[in-house]
C-alpha cells in the first residue's frame, strides 16, 4: 500500500473512530454526570461501547475486510482489551496522579491510544492475508 493510500486509510480510521469516540464520551458523561458513577467506571463502560461501534464501522468502511467475524472479532477485542488496560492506567495516572479533570484526562488518553488502535487493527485484526479479500 502506498504512503498516500495508508494516509487516506488512517484518516478514514480516525473519522470512524470519532463516531465511536462520540458514543464513548456520551456514555461516559451520562454515567458520571447523570448517575454519579466514578469517572473510571464511566471511562471503561464508554470504552466498551466505543469499541463495538468502531469494530462495525472499521471492518466495513476502513479495512473492507473479508475476514470472518469469527476471526476478526476476537482479534479486534484483543487489541481493544490492551487499549482498555491502557485507558484504565492512563485515566488513573491523569486523574489521581496529576489531578486532571476527567474529560481532559479522557481526551489525552484518546489521543494517545489512536495510534495503538490503528496499528493493532491494520497490522493484525484486519491484515490482508493472501487470498482473504482483506483490506483494499
Amino acid at each position: 500500500m502506498s504512503s498516500a493510500a495508508t494516509l487516506v486509510r488512517f484518516l478514514r480510521f480516525a473519522a470512524v473512530g470519532a463516531v465511536g469516540t462520540l458514543a464513548h464520551y456520551a456514555l461516559l458523561i451520562a454515567l458520571v454526570e447523570g448517575v454519579g458513577a466514578a469517572p473510571l467506571t464511566g471511562a471503561v463502560a464508554g470504552f466498551v461501547l466505543g469499541a463495538l461501534v468502531n469494530y462495525a464501522l472499521a471492518r466495513r468502511l476502513v479495512f473492507a475486510s473479508g475476514r470472518s467475524h469469527a476471526q476478526a472479532l476476537p482479534r479486534f477485542f484483543a487489541v481493544a482489551a490492551a487499549g482498555l488496560a491502557w485507558t484504565a492506567l492512563l485515566m488513573t495516572i491523569f486523574i489521581d496522579g496529576l489531578g486532571l479533570y476527567y474529560l481532559g484526562a479522557q481526551l489525552l488518553t484518546t489521543a494517545l491510544l489512536l495510534l495503538w488502535h490503528y496499528a493493532g487493527n491494520a497490522l493484525w485484526t484486519f491484515r490482508r492475508d493472501h487470498g482473504d479479500g482483506g483490506p483494499r
